[in-house]
């Protein structure tokens, strides 16, 4: 791609930053007061934190000892086997293909939200007045409205990335900033307003849907991989490492950009659930924007909501972004569809933005017959889902590299990437088990990582020679 070397550590911090604290911060407070109390909330945030903490740290390491391998954690799976083994593909195309997948649900989880937040200025989004009826099926106005503004997010998104990565990234890192401003405004109303009797019984045991009582344990289990899709995006710096002007920025972009994410995580879901009661907090469209109106009037909500959507644009553009750029660098390794190596003459790869923006488009269909909490809530735990495969991979190649002593020249340092390595593959393998233990929810994430299979005959036609259009 042409467009190597232009994005410096300011815009992949931006870039990592902006992918994580994208639609999680704005939905999560409701999604984790379902399932846990606040102690539960709280330790799930903190454990989730470390257990991404050592998985950065496993990327960044893996960045600086294998910088030919780009396009994002799926890649290293082709290299557990033999160098251009039939295992080596296959692991390869599947993982990307999971990867991918993952993150055609999480723009969509993103702009869902931006929807959600935009019916702060227009609550006709949210109407329930009925505007078409057959058989069995109804359409709701707000449904209907919402699936447009989805739309016409996506489509614009996809029209600014197509006139250059690099004004993209930027528009990204204005986003950005903004969004950490408002969000550390947020935390400093927030702390004043703090109410300890609403967190308070601080741990009890909650109620699941099938009526059984959960202990702090199980809500940790259930919270588990609901706070992991709020980290989801901490490789963004690895995916663009082909990009980047040097490639230690890679590592150190990953480590800032999950501190400043984590700070903002615990801060704004531990004050929320100060602000609001847990009834409140279950029964809420937006958390925070209900939070700043609770203390501050309708204005401020509205300040706080404008503020929200230019965030929430911003993680879109980074998403976008990066869901077109993972196909397209596996196209380049060998381990994927080779018509997903077409691009424009500014380098976009135009074929991977327009198939991935076409699937995108399928998944905001989820709008017409939920509402948008609903679809966020199905939306993520299929993207996370999705990811913890290539998080895993990542973590076993790690520990590949370790017990074979390749890229390493002290065992001191073999020791360190040991631990780190075991570590985040313990997180990895627990995420997993925890966030399958729903048979419906493991039947259908499945089901979408083995689609894959009728598209790997794919993978050897035509070569794999690079087009432009």
């Amino acid at each position: 791609m042409n467009s190597k070397g232009t994005l410096g550590l300011g815009i992949l911090i931006s870039l990592v930053v902006g992918n994580m604290v994208g639609s999680g911060i704005f939905m999560l407070p409701r999604s984790l007061s379902e399932v846990a109390s606040p102690a539960g909330v709280i330790l799930a945030w903190l454990l989730t934190g470390f257990g991404v903490l050592v998985t950065a740290l496993v990327f960044g390491n893996l960045a600086i000892r294998k910088p030919d391998l780009t396009g994002g954690p799926q890649i290293y799976a082709k290299e557990l086997f033999k160098p251009g083994s039939k295992k080596s593909t296959l692991s390869g195309f599947m993982s990307t293909w999971g990867y991918w997948i993952g993150n055609l649900a999480g723009n969509v989880a993103i702009i869902t939200t931006f929807a959600g937040y935009l019916s702060t200025f227009f609550p006709i989004l949210t109407s329930q007045a009925v505007l078409l009826h057959i058989g069995s099926f109804t359409l709701y106005v707000g449904n209907a409205l919402t699936f447009l503004v989805c739309t016409i997010l996506l489509w614009g998104t996809h029209y600014i990335i197509l006139n250059g990565l690099e004004n993209a990234g930027k528009l990204n890192v204005v986003a950005t900033a903004s969004k950490v401003i408002g969000f550390m405004l947020f935390i400093i109303i927030a702390l004043f307003a703090f109410e300890s009797s609403n967190i308070l019984p601080f741990a009890e045991p909650k109620i699941n849907a099938a009526g059984n009582s959960v202990g702090l344990f199980g809500q940790i289990n259930s919270a588990a991989i609901t706070t992991l899709w709020a980290f989801i995006g901490v490789e963004s710096a690895v995916v663009f490492a082909s990009r980047a002007k040097k490639q230690s920025d890679v590592k150190k972009a990953t480590i800032f950009g999950l501190l400043i994410a984590l700070a903002i995580y615990i801060g704004i879901s531990t004050l929320v659930m100060g602000i609001l009661t847990q009834d409140q907090l279950v029964a809420s469209q937006k958390p925070l924007i209900d939070a700043i109106e609770a203390v501050l009037g309708p204005i401020a909500g509205k300040i706080l909501a404008a503020i929200g959507l230019i965030s929430l644009f911003g993680s879109t553009i980074g998403w976008i972004m990066l869901s077109a750029e993972v196909p397209y660098a596996a196209a380049k390794q060998g381990i994927f569809i080779p018509a997903f190596l077409k691009e424009n003459k500014k380098g976009i790869p135009t074929f991977s933005l327009i198939v991935t923006n076409v699937l995108g488009q399928l998944f905001i269909f989820s709008t017409v017959s939920k509402s948008i909490s609903q679809a966020f809530d199905f939306i993520i735990y299929i993207a996370t889902l999705s990811y913890l495969v290539p998080y895993l991979i990542s973590t076993i190649f790690q520990l590949k590299l370790v017990i074979t002593g390749e890229t390493y020249h002290s065992l001191k340092e073999r020791r360190v990437d040991f631990v780190i390595g075991f570590l985040a593959t313990i997180y990895s393998v627990w995420v997993i088990i925890a966030g399958t233990a729903d048979i419906k929810t493991f039947s259908f994430g499945v089901l979408l990582l083995l689609s894959g299979i009728l598209f790997y005959n794919q993978l050897n036609k035509n070569g794999a020679k690079k087009k432009s259009v």
